[in-house]
């Protein structure tokens, strides 16, 4: 005869966890974390069965393969979606009644099981537990739920994050009835789970303490705390139920920095740059100006817009369809594609000074591209930089001998490991709006090239950029103006045509592609013609996506005047600062041109009020920093809402400066880092 299977504990299991993969087969002594799971759960008086979840992943197949073994029954379904993973699971079952047990709780309590079961049968609830709010300590989590409970969450509009964490959506919705067993005394801190190496040191040296059984009991351990408090200090830092409480991008960037060096490609995008704890990391999708996590939470993006690349905000439909033409047509093949032709002319046609261009994908293939041809037309290595330029050997090498080469220059202290000593004295940093500067390094070294921003964090002195190239000029020099950041941003072209300028080469990126790899070098047909004479190739350079997406980008903004519009809307941001500054009393100084701009408080907390309004901005759906890229996706209704939000922030940022309140009390984890130079 079938047994009754009224209860059913599921146990919640996988070999990919972020922290500590493969956490639950580490030897706990002798055998598997999982393994000493299984048998001490095994000793429950009220579970039926016991059903091990896992996934379809192949990299389950182990744990799949031990816990058959064992002689317990492994339910296995969608690695994504835990939620359908269990209802997978159940409907092999005859259950009623679902105890639900993760994986990373290897000395979970049988009695503790019970007496959570014992409670939800007297309550009479559709759902029970004993962490909400907590008060055995973490490792001890026991919940109980109604089967028809489970089944009826999979027809309700959920998150992401609801299917990962199951029964997140019943503790935070109070139509559903529901228990909690308190105990005798509150040991939630005590952490007795399995997620980090140091855990599985201190449940290690529990299981040793009392070896060789494996029934010792709540009880027991508790009292071994009272008695040897040292044995549980190594995980005592670590923070209560962070898988369920961190976002998936979270947990994500996590595990992606022990993979990858510092976590992902770009400096700009890390987290310590924003909220170190709290900041969501990574996107699923995006539109317009709105960006939504790995968890579907929509933010309005009020910051870096893909660090500027898209002016007419993402994923713009007419930019997009003629990628995707193209992409079917094939984006690469042994011939070339027409569209660098179209587009060198197009570029040509608006910088009436150029004659000729060549493409790569970003600003610092770009920028060495320059200096390259630069090198080559004039025989001399000597560069005089002014701004921020890539990450190549040849700019990096200001910093050679001289740590904060680079402190007038957006990133002081840019590291210069790996790049060869050789270099030193290559590079030269000056200062914008100082000529005097510059004609000091012209007339002491052994100059070629001099090469700059247009125009960054402030407005060019009167005639200092006309001093500049008559500097070149008089002195044989090439002029490369570097318009990746600012290009397109306050007129069509180049910002250096609005001051009547015109450089030997010219170099274009972020804004060209809307979101698309897309970079260009202009340049005189002399110049540019020395590219020749070097060897400058890559075989991705002749991909068709990015440049399809040059020229309808440039065919939209042409249409629109979008310059226009960012501009406006830049201003329109920069007044709210000064007002909201005003209102509270605040002192702040803004920088950049208005659709590049960004502002910073000038007192010796200004980091941690930059954290502050990143963090409390998050959880009203805004990622914020203290700098925005302005497109035309950022509506008023937006701005308006962003303003009213802010407003709040100052004032509490005012209390703080006023000392009423403690900004250190306010702060939720690890104040954001200041720049490129604390990352490393």
């Amino acid at each position: 005869m079938e047994p009754k299977q009224n209860i059913v504990a599921l146990v919640q299991a996988r070999m990919n966890s972020s922290r500590l993969p493969g956490k639950v087969l580490k030897k706990i002594g002798t055998i598997p974390s999982l393994e000493l799971l299984l048998h001490r759960l095994q000793k429950s008086k009220l579970i039926d069965e016991i059903v091990v979840v896992t996934s379809t992943n192949p990299a389950d197949d182990r744990l799949y393969e031990m816990v058959t073994n064992l002689g317990f029954h492994c339910s296995r379904g969608s690695e994504s979606n835990v939620l359908q993973r269990y209802i997978d699971a159940i409907q092999k079952t005859l259950a009623k009644t679902i105890v639900r047990i993760t994986g990373d709780c290897p000395l979970i309590d049988p009695a503790v099981v019970d007496k959570v079961i014992e409670a939800y049968k007297s309550a009479n609830v559709m759902y029970a537990s004993n962490i909400d709010p907590p008060s055995f300590p973490d490792g001890m989590d026991v919940e109980v739920i109604d089967r028809k409970c489970l089944e009826r969450l999979s027809e309700c509009s959920l998150e992401i994050r609801h299917l990962e964490h199951v029964t997140s959506f019943i503790r935070e919705n109070k139509h559903y009835t529901k228990a909690n067993l308190k105990a005798s005394k509150n040991l939630s801190k005590l952490r007795l789970t399995l997620d980090e190496s140091s855990d599985l040191e201190v449940i290690s040296s529990i299981v040793k303490h009392f070896h060789p059984r494996m029934d010792f009991t709540l009880k027991e351990i508790i009292k071994l705390y009272d008695q040897s408090p040292s044995i549980f200090e190594k995980n005592a830092h670590l923070t209560r139920n962070e898988g369920s409480t961190r976002s998936s991008g979270q947990k994500l960037w996590t595990k992606a920095k022990t993979i990858i060096p510092g976590g992902n490609m770009l400096l700009s995008k890390r987290t310590e740059l924003f909220h170190p704890d709290n900041w969501p990391a990574y996107f699923e999708r995006a539109k317009g100006c709105m960006i939504w996590d790995l968890d579907g939470k929509k933010y309005a993006d009020m910051s870096l817009m893909g660090v500027g690349t898209n002016i007419l905000g993402y994923a713009n439909e007419e930019v997009d369809q003629a990628v995707k033409r193209n992409i079917d047509k094939s984006n690469m093949s042994t011939l070339n594609c027409p569209e660098e032709v179209f587009l060198a002319e197009k570029l040509i046609s608006m910088h009436s000074w150029s004659e000729m261009a060549r493409f790569a994908r970003t600003g610092g293939e770009a920028n060495s591209i320059a200096i390259r041809i630069a090198r080559a037309a004039t025989g001399k290595d000597g560069v005089a930089i002014c701004g921020y330029h890539g990450w190549h050997d040849w700019y990096l090498a200001t910093n050679l001998g001289c740590h904060d080469g680079l402190k007038e220059h957006l990133l002081p202290g840019l590291p210069t490991n790996g790049v060869p000593k050789a270099l030193k004295n290559t590079t030269f940093p000056f200062r914008y709006n100082d000529i005097a500067g510059l004609k000091k390094i012209v007339a002491e070294n052994d100059i070629g090239v001099i090469k700059m921003e247009v125009t960054r964090n402030k407005q060019p002195n009167k005639n200092f950029l006309k001093s500049v190239k008559q500097l070149a000029t008089e002195n044989g020099l090439l002029l490369i103006f570097d318009e990746c950041t600012s290009g397109f941003r306050e007129n069509f072209g180049g910002i250096h045509l609005k001051y009547g300028v015109n450089p030997d080469l010219a170099i274009f990126g972020k804004a060209l592609g809307n979101g698309y790899a897309i970079t260009a070098i202009l340049g005189t047909r002399i110049v540019m013609e020395e590219a020749q004479n070097s060897f400058i190739s890559s075989t991705f350079w002749t991909e068709r996506i990015g440049v399809t997406a040059a020229l309808k980008t440039l065919e939209i903004m042409e249409r629109d005047q979008t310059w226009y519009i960012i501009t406006e809307i830049g201003n329109k941001i920069q007044s709210i600062w000064k007002d909201l500054a005003t209102t509270h009393g605040l002192k702040i100084e803004i920088s950049g041109i208005p659709s590049l701009t960004s502002y910073k408080f000038c007192s010796e907390n200004n980091l941690k009020y930059k954290t502050l309004i990143t963090q409390e901005m998050l959880k009203k759906h805004f990622l914020t920093s203290n700098a925005i890229y302005s497109t035309v996706a950022h509506k008023p209704d937006i701005i308006n809402s962003y303003s009213n939000e802010l407003n709040k922030i100052f004032g509490l940022i005012a209390d703080c400066e006023n000392q009423k309140l403690d900004i250190e009390k306010l702060i939720e984890g690890s104040v954001c880092h200041e720049g490129f130079h604390r990352l490393n």
